[in-house]
């Protein structure tokens, strides 16, 4: 059974998961209800489920090919368990984001949804606004390296933090320790080294 949590932890997970779903309009983004961003949440992970599982079916179909030529090619024997592995790894994620689906309905139930619901609107309408200061502000920082190139995932798990670092007045080491706890559940096995990383260089940017 999922615990309770601090309202902005899941407001936090509310805005990242829904920031791609809604843009644009400030006004309308305010009169969000919570349950319409807890819809755009489940919606993207969704997404996220259905490309993981048809990804793993693909990888799925060429180990399969693999393994029948085999027979005949010993060297397509290590290929074939090389693209298993990569299929498992997709399929992994997919369940892991689809227990993620099945658990957060209950996370805001189980929270103070006023909170939870301004704070994540609060963040959206912040990223959306300050989107090209807040890219501007990691594209400086990523040595070899565009946002644009990162996913999605990663990418607004930056915006949210650099938010609240330069705008929000959230103590950096807190809005990092956020960010690198939703990019250990969401992001990819190492992308939350990445992410400490980038967000350390902007905060000693916003300290000097």
């Amino acid at each position: 059974m999922p615990i309770r949590q601090q309202p902005r932890r899941t407001a936090r997970v509310l805005a990242l998961l829904s920031l791609a779903q809604f843009r644009g309009n400030a006004e309308k983004i305010e009169q969000l209800e919570i349950n319409d961003l807890l819809l755009g949440a489940i919606r993207s992970l969704t997404t996220e489920v259905e490309n993981a599982l048809e990804t793993a079916s693909d990888e799925l179909n060429r180990s399969n090919e693999q393994i029948f030529k085999s027979e005949t090619r010993t060297t397509n024997v290590g290929s074939a368990k090389e693209m298993l592995k990569d299929a498992i790894a997709f399929t992994q994620k997919a369940i892991n984001r689809l227990g993620t689906v099945l658990e957060l309905p209950e996370f805001v139930q189980l929270s103070q949804q006023a909170q939870v619901r301004e704070y994540a609107i609060e963040l959206i309408t912040t990223v959306n606004r300050r989107q090209g200061e807040i890219n501007q502000m990691l594209d400086d920082v990523m040595i070899d390296w565009k946002l644009n190139r990162l996913s999605l995932i990663d990418g607004n798990i930056l915006r949210i933090a650099v938010a609240e670092m330069a705008f929000l007045q959230i103590e950096p080491k807190v809005a990092i320790n956020e960010a690198v706890e939703m990019a250990k559940t969401y992001s990819d096995d190492d992308g939350f080294r990445f992410i400490n990383g980038v967000l350390r260089k902007i905060s000693d940017q916003l300290t000097k």
